[in-house]
């Protein structure tokens, strides 16, 4: 029985109405909106933008002078850069227990589609997205070619209750769906990290993050362990688990996060390398499996603690990021849409159907090949991540606000999915 209405009602509704409320302040007051996102909070030498990029734009704007320090803390570089890290965490937890556990939800022949499809989730939007782009001539495809990224997410949440309307709760293609999304969200990361850096990177800051790894990693988890090898009642794992609890494993975050900043990654990303470090349970339930709740393990203590901020964190997001006024849609707009509404389908079932078929891994039981047409449908929607990635590919202007204009219309997807599982004849299930 998988928890996903639960993980929709934590993480989603707060971000509907962030973003809801984001577009009717950006139309309604397009000035006061970008004058309280790139608010500065702290001009200083250590945590924020690059003051450089930020003060020749917005000085006049917040009457600033010439200033010594080097970095800018604004609203935007908090939520964005800072908080959102805790919300790319808890997707991390899950994707590392899918992948790390022995009976993980993405190991083994039963993964092999839907991880196969992932792919062809990804490259069908690059390649719609880049090919269309190419159309408009080189001048435009300088302007846009960088969004590529932008049409390859899918929202976990809103893709999976779309998933269950078109299929019905017990439908082998929801499960198959969930496992796509999460992959997906999986491979976005890896995107952001690689083809997104912040800046100029600094690889010897990569060392850093690491090194903080691999510190708490031993001294917090390891080393109690080894010294209560021969005592039942393991008295120094329980001292740590008491008397520290997730202590070391926060000031090891914020050492991997800042190595992120000065590295040259997202930040947002600079708490990854921390979660495998945290003590987990021996087997995984399954992606947002109910039953977690009740395991006791650290990183599932971590991951309700973290429930409640990572749903306002996450209307914050909405409303830091999806205030864009209707007047600028634009080319943009229309190839993210594009690479979600077109390129997304096509890939998933065209490699979805590789293989299932010519390569003999086949379809989950009760799983048609026509059914994967609709999970490409559902899969479309990319919301959340692909606001992010375009908040992330173009700087602050048109360019980006016309890319996250075509995030927002990927909601379109789920009219879409539903067509096609009218067309298809999908027979929605039951529990």
């Amino acid at each position: 029985m998988y928890r996903v209405w639960g993980f929709i009602e934590d993480y989603s509704i707060l971000l509907i109405v962030g973003s809801v409320l984001a577009l009717v302040w950006a139309n309604a007051d397009p000035a006061g909106y970008r004058f309280f996102v790139d608010y500065p909070l702290w001009l200083n030498d250590w945590i924020g933008a690059d003051i450089h990029h930020w003060l020749p734009h917005h000085a006049a704007e917040y009457g600033l002078d010439e200033t010594g320090a080097v970095r800018v803390l604004t609203i935007h570089f908090l939520v964005n850069d800072i908080l959102m890290a805790f919300f790319f965490a808890v997707a991390a937890k899950e994707v590392w227990e899918a992948i790390a556990l022995g009976d993980g939800s993405l190991r083994g022949r039963t993964a092999a589609t839907p991880l196969i499809a992932t792919l062809g989730g990804m490259l069908g939007p690059i390649a719609v997205y880049l090919g269309l782009a190419w159309c408009l001539g080189p001048d435009g495809f300088d302007t846009v070619s960088r969004g590529w990224a932008v049409p390859t997410a899918t929202d976990i949440a809103f893709s999976y209750l779309v998933g269950r309307l078109v299929f019905g709760p017990a439908h082998p293609a929801v499960n198959f769906l969930l496992l796509l999304s999460i992959a997906d969200d999986a491979g976005g990361l890896v995107i952001l990290a690689i083809f997104y850096p912040s800046g100029d990177l600094a690889p010897e800051w990569l060392l850093f993050s690491l090194a903080a790894a691999v510190a708490v990693y031993l001294l917090a988890n390891v080393l109690p362990r080894r010294l209560d090898r021969h005592d039942q009642e393991r008295p120094h794992s329980t001292w740590v688990r008491k008397r520290l609890g997730v202590l070391p494993y926060a000031m090891a975050g914020a050492m991997s996060w800042y190595g992120f900043q000065q590295l040259g990654l997202h930040p947002a990303l600079g708490l990854l390398p921390i979660v495998p470090t945290i003590p987990h349970a021996e087997r995984a339930f399954g992606i947002f499996h109910a039953a977690e709740r009740y395991l006791s393990d650290l990183l599932n203590r971590i991951q309700k603690l973290l429930r409640h901020p990572v749903e306002f964190i996450l209307f914050l997001f909405g409303l830091l990021n999806a205030g864009v006024a209707f007047q600028s849609i634009g080319s943009p707009t229309w190839l993210v849409l594009a690479g979600l509404l077109v390129g997304k389908p096509l890939g998933i079932f065209a490699f979805g159907w590789i293989a299932a078929k010519p390569m003999g891994l086949g379809l989950p039981r009760g799983m048609r090949t026509a059914d994967l047409v609709v999970v490409g449908c559902t899969a479309a929607i990319g919301f959340t991540v692909s606001l992010f990635v375009a908040s992330v590919a173009f700087g602050a202007g048109a360019v980006q606000d016309a890319a996250k204009m075509g995030a927002l219309f990927s909601f379109s997807a789920a009219a879409m999915a539903w067509l096609a599982g009218r067309l298809f004849r999908v027979e929605r299930q039951k529990a």
